[in-house]
Parts: C-alpha cells; sequence; structure tokens
C-alpha cells in the first residue's frame, strides 16, 4: 500500500506492520534547506551554514547530474583546489567535468533521484538513486559526501552499490 504525506512528495508503502521510505523528493529536500535557514536567520551561524552549504550542493549536483549544464557547474560548484577522493580520477575540476562529460557522452539519458541530504559542520551527504537510461531499472545506490568551502565543492568521498534484483529483506537501499 503506498501513502503519501499530505504536502511532502513523500510516498511510503507498507508491508504488514512495516513502513519504509520509498520515496523522497528533490523538492522535498530543497524545501526543507531553505526552511532550515529562514528559521534560522539571526540564529545559529554553524546551523545557517549548513543549510546554505546544503542547499548549494544540491543545485550543484542537479547542475551536474540532470541538467548537465557542466559549464555552470565548473564556474559555481568546485574550488579551484577541488580534492577528489574516487581512486581512478585526479583531483582538480577539470578532471571531475572532464569524466562527467565523457559519462554524458555514453549515457545522454542518465538519472538521477536525490533521495536524502545531510550536512554537518562543512560536510554535506547526498544519497541518490543512479539510472543510466529508462532500460537500467534498478540502477546504482550512490552516497556523495562532499566538504564545502565558500559555498563551493572542495573535496569529495562517493560509495556506490548496484541495487540488486533480489534482497534478504523487505527494505529498498532507499
Amino acid at each position: 500500500m503506498e501513502q503519501t504525506a499530505p504536502g511532502t512528495g513523500n510516498t511510503a508503502v507498507r508491508r504488514g506492520s512495516r513502513t519504509g521510505r520509498a520515496r523522497t523528493g528533490i523538492a522535498a529536500s530543497l524545501a526543507a534547506a531553505t526552511v532550515l535557514a529562514a528559521c534560522q536567520a539571526g540564529g545559529d551561524p554553524q546551523t545557517v551554514l549548513e543549510a546554505e552549504n546544503l542547499k548549494k550542493a544540491v543545485h550543484c549536483m542537479e547542475l551536474l547530474e540532470k541538467h548537465h549544464d557542466l559549464e555552470t557547474a565548473g564556474r559555481e560548484c568546485f574550488t579551484d583546489t577541488y580534492i577528489q577522493h574516487t581512486p581512478w580520477l585526479p583531483d582538480g575540476k577539470e578532471a571531475v567535468l572532464e569524466a562527467f562529460a565523457r559519462r554524458l557522452e555514453r549515457n545522454p539519458e542518465k538519472t538521477i533521484d536525490i533521495k536524502r541530504t545531510a550536512a554537518d559542520g562543512d560536510l554535506v551527504w547526498i544519497h541518490l538513486h543512479s539510472k543510466r537510461s529508462a532500460d537500467d531499472v534498478l540502477g546504482n545506490a550512490v552516497i556523495n559526501i562532499f566538504r564545502m568551502e565558500n559555498g563551493r565543492f572542495a573535496e569529495h568521498w562517493n560509495v556506490v552499490q548496484r541495487v540488486p534484483e533480489d534482497s534478504a529483506n523487505d527494505n529498498t537501499m532507499f
């Protein structure tokens, strides 16, 4: 049974007595970050910074992964000293933008669905579901972790796992 929480766009799936989140949209993530920033106006500077970092990180992921606007992402989203922890990518924003360009050539229909986000200090986490094309029914579960510096990605770690056809439990990866 699917239920949508009013005004959230979040759908819960009921399986017996278990309720799992099946979908949390990007709009909800952006709204939460915006509301948090608004509520904290004049409040704790650290909380305001976290909300601003979260909002900017989501914006940048959308530029890269949804809109494929690498030029704008290059200008707005990366520090000049961008540090990369993905083993097959060198440091620097040019390297990551080139990797996105190559991936876009191979998978022009690539999509993402951001499931949840979090921030702590200068770190931002983005958990997303990535699919190479409409035929890629299962896709990958991805967690990106960014260290933000002056509203830009300064450092990046990620974990990628293929979504399996079968699971030992009734929970989803999202």
